[in-house]
């Protein structure tokens, strides 16, 4: 897979290669991907833009 670069606090990478090794992932990549998707998919259910900035800020990524 190609395209952008995304920094991970050092502690968090160690989790997430634990944690896609146990879940069968073939690769952090993969996880880290469905992951995303995920969220992203949450979010566009969501609805309205004040909907998903109060999930945002439910989530602590925005203040």
């Amino acid at each position: 897979m190609f395209g952008s670069k995304v920094k991970i606090d050092k502690n968090l990478m160690e989790k997430v290669k634990k944690y896609s090794k146990i879940a069968g992932y073939s690769s952090v990549d993969e996880f880290v991907t469905h992951a995303l998707e995920k969220e992203v998919a949450k979010l566009e259910d969501a609805g309205s833009e004040e909907e998903i900035r109060e999930r945002l800020k439910g989530l602590g990524y925005i203040s």
